[in-house]
């Protein structure tokens, strides 16, 4: 696997915009300071003892607040259909999951059907938490953050601070950054779920537009920096100098943009739709098979908020069902075939789910509790949880069963190995969302 060097707070801050190291040795302190908050590592160690390092985590958001009822489809309930005579999912459409439950996947998941029958997919049902908030920028906050007040850092940032980043004694004894790369958002902003107080995940929408543009500023600017990193690591610079650290960011930069953009270059091993989120997946499946040091990947799909025309098996919500279902089942496909399926798990979450019952435009609207899936070999295959009841309501509303923060612990301590306490801020159940081993 590559030996990339750890991209921290203090480098990405500066590498966003590295026409600073062509204009400038001047770096405020704090920079330098702030990545010495971080977790040591052992002596001699390249990352915190008992993280496993082989293990990735991909997270799907699904924007815009996902009707989880065309998604599970409770095709068995009488309720169901009375609450939305105009878009409920037929009965004979719908993708079996639990015929003794009445449970169906939206006719246009075929291939997250696929997933399920080969064991390799969980619906965990029922998903929320106390007190919901309908707001989507609130509520995407929540779950962001994994704190009902929707403040502070992301919990992947928390879980990056605490396990991934940090400095410790090499094998000769000097003090030296530990650990593999951040987390890699692919999309146009890196979210705030990612976003910690030390580490901040990189984040491009192109692997094109992941480079360093000051030469596209001016041409003047290309020859400095060329100048920069042709030094390398200058033995001759003071270890903790301004121009040591430029000259460490500019090459970190360099290292990181090269080695993502040759990733993705490779061509996948499975066809992947030509939708947003199956080239966002295409990219990431890439990035694993090159063996890059991320442990966490995220994308996002965005249409979800269907207040008018959702339609039924071929309307709105449909097409985005097949979208990701599409997806989803050529990254698997692409990865059974790297032999790397193994160690990718796999997570979808909404801000929120929609109302029981449709409105006057055909659509439905905010709600609070949905599902969430889980892929991956490594996951308790089935569905966990009972279905919300579609008689016992709050307000119009499904009442939640499982708490997200739930399935964040179990995900953080059985596949990231990481405290989750100390991440979360609280103590929460692991969910069973794992095959026992």
């Amino acid at each position: 696997m590559t030996d990339n060097k750890a991209y921290t707070r203090r480098t990405f801050l500066t590498s966003s915009s590295l026409t600073l190291a062509s204009a400038s040795v001047a770096v405020p302190a704090f920079l330098q300071r702030s990545a010495f908050g971080m977790p040591m590592a052992a002596p001699g160690m390249r990352s915190i003892p008992g993280v496993p390092e082989d293990h990735v985590l991909v997270v799907v958001q699904l924007s815009g607040g996902n009707d989880g009822l065309n998604m599970v489809v409770p095709f068995g309930n009488d309720l169901y259909y009375k609450a939305r005579p105009g878009i409920g999912i037929p009965a004979p459409q719908a993708l079996t999951i639990s015929e003794r439950d009445g449970l169906g996947l939206h006719p246009q998941m075929g291939g997250i059907k696929g997933l399920f029958d080969d064991g390799l997919c969980t619906v965990v049902q029922g998903i929320g938490y106390p007190n919901p908030n309908r707001s989507h920028f609130m509520s995407m906050d929540i779950w962001h953050t994994a704190d009902t007040d929707g403040t502070g850092d992301g919990w992947l940032g928390r879980y990056f601070d605490n396990q991934c980043c940090g400095f410790g004694k090499g094998e000769s004894g000097t003090v030296e950054e530990v650990s593999g790369q951040p987390g890699i958002a692919v999309g146009r902003n890196a979210p705030l779920a990612m976003q910690g107080r030390q580490s901040k995940p990189i984040a491009f929408e192109s692997p094109d537009l992941f480079r360093w543009t000051g030469e596209d500023v001016h041409e003047s600017l290309k020859q400095p920096y060329d100048a920069l990193v042709s030094r390398g690591e200058d033995k001759a610079l003071e270890p903790n100098s301004n121009a040591s650290f430029l000259m460490r960011t500019a090459l970190d930069a360099q290292v990181s943009s090269d080695l993502i953009r040759s990733a993705v270059d490779r061509a996948p091993r499975s066809r992947y739709p030509r939708t947003q989120l199956g080239q966002q997946l295409a990219m990431v499946s890439a990035m694993i098979a090159a063996g890059l040091d991320t442990r966490v990947y995220y994308v996002s799909l965005g249409g979800f908020d269907t207040h008018a025309g959702q339609g039924g098996p071929q309307g709105a919500h449909g097409n985005l069902m097949r979208t990701l279902s599409d997806a989803v089942k050529a990254f698997y496909d692409d990865l059974k075939r790297q032999e790397n399926a193994e160690r990718v798990l796999t997570m979808t979450f909404s801000e929120f789910g929609r109302r029981v019952g449709q409105n006057a435009s055909g659509g439905t609207d905010h709600g609070t509790a949905a599902p969430l899936l889980l892929f991956g070999p490594m996951v308790r295959a089935g569905i966990l949880g009972n279905h919300p009841s579609l008689k016992n309501l709050d307000q119009g509303d499904l009442k939640y069963q499982i708490d997200f923060r739930t399935v964040y612990a179990s995900i953080l301590e059985n596949w990231l190995k990481a405290d989750s306490e100390a991440i979360l801020g609280k103590r929460f159940k692991p969910a069973q969302v794992f095959a026992a081993t």
